[in-house]
């Protein structure tokens, strides 16, 4: 069983707004998903309380304009508030984070689209399978019909929506990158998620056969590069500056998560020549430079999450933190497994929390989102290109 301690929220930087309401919102959440960690885990979904919990806490709202009654909140509460969840369910954290994030994409669909999903309130969740495009799109009447095989769309089985992409046949543009938004129940969910990480995500994939979305349910991933007019701030930024530190929030998380209950389970385990662990130099070690690690993922995903929510928007900026999310997911993974390693043989039980964290923070910051090759080709080309 997943450890129910108390998640250590992050501290906003100075200047930023407190973040009282969604943290009150993650506190619930993790409640809830330590209760159902057994059976998030074995069914490999969320619970249907712990979903609905996410979807009318504030998660799916996140991003959500306000005009539709959303919140149109910052990145850097998200970060805080799925990374306390993530302390105690790396998986509930993972669907609310991207509950969140799927608002803020379905926020450039036409505002005909947006009426269709909000009209009757902002807690709508929404899944997604947009990167990279797949299924068949062709034009039809007033739309577009879509077929095809769509893979891991995260917590699926509990969405009111679905966001797909493909490339659209006879499209005048041949690389289009176009996205629908397709009603939950026009989609067959596939048994396909049988995964060692983030078992309780539930990211299987649907299939769609002859649906038909009209144009006002569609945007381009090009739209997501321009801010939106007037719009707020979570709204102006571009997708690439902002993907990678969403999904690196989980990362953080779990690896505090793991940090957490490595500690407590030194603190009163003894050595076979009977010292306590806590009191040898190799935990010790262990313990410092692991936190060290960890901490210093937190900050540079805060400064990721701050230049987000009110900093310069540059080709640099977006590269940074493209760049920070990457390095903190990799610090993350290198702190836990040497937590894990150090663990003892109780570590190795099917049943130790310890080495769910190390599965989860594994597979997640296995996402491409936070892969460094990419991170790091497009932060030389900006740095070595002039930008400022």
């Amino acid at each position: 069983m997943l450890s129910t301690a108390p998640a250590t929220p992050l501290t906003p930087p100075p200047g930023m707004p407190e973040l009282s309401p969604l943290a009150v919102a993650a506190e619930q959440v993790a409640a809830i998903a330590g209760r159902d960690a057994a059976a998030v885990e074995e069914g490999r979904r969320l619970t249907p309380e712990l979903a609905a919990e996410i979807g009318e806490s504030g998660f799916a709202r996140h991003f959500v304009p306000r005009r539709w009654g959303g919140s149109a909140g910052t990145f850097t509460a998200l970060l805080e508030s799925a990374a306390q969840i993530a302390e105690t369910c790396a998986s509930a954290a993972w669907c609310a984070t991207l509950y969140a994030a799927h608002g803020r994409l379905a926020a450039y669909l036409p505002e005909a689209g947006q009426r269709d999903l909000w009209a009757d309130g902002p807690d709508v969740r929404i899944a997604a399978s947009i990167v990279p495009p797949q299924g068949t799109a062709v034009a039809e009447g007033d739309g577009w019909r879509i077929d095809g095989q769509w893979s891991f769309a995260s917590g699926v089985d509990h969405a009111d929506w679905v966001l797909l992409a493909s490339r659209p046949t006879g499209a005048a543009d041949p690389g289009e990158h176009r996205i629908f938004a397709v009603p939950r129940a026009d989609v067959t969910v596939l048994d396909t998620w049988h995964t060692l990480g983030l078992r309780g995500t539930g990211s299987n994939s649907v299939a769609c056969e002859g649906v038909h979305v009209p144009a006002h349910r569609s945007f381009t991933l090009a739209d997501l590069l321009p801010a939106q007019p007037g719009a707020a701030r979570c709204h102006q930024v571009p997708y690439p500056m902002v993907a990678a530190l969403m999904f690196a929030a989980p990362v953080l998380g779990g690896a505090r998560g793991a940090l957490r209950e490595w500690r407590e389970a030194t603190a009163v385990r003894r050595r076979v020549d009977g010292r306590p662990a806590r009191d040898t130099p190799s935990a010790q070690q262990v313990l410092a430079r692991s936190s060290a690690q960890i901490e210093a993922a937190r900050l540079l995903l805060l400064q990721a999450a701050q230049r987000a929510d009110g900093g310069a928007v540059t080709p640099l900026s977006t590269a940074e933190n493209q760049r920070d999310a990457a390095v903190a997911a990799e610090m993350c993974v290198e702190a836990v497994d040497r937590l894990f390693r150090t663990s003892g043989i109780r570590g190795q039980m099917e049943s130790d929390s310890l080495q769910r964290r190390w599965r989860d923070v594994g597979a997640a910051a296995g996402h491409a989102a936070l892969g460094f090759e990419a991170a790091s080709a497009a932060y030389a080309g900006a740095a070595y290109g002039g930008h400022a």
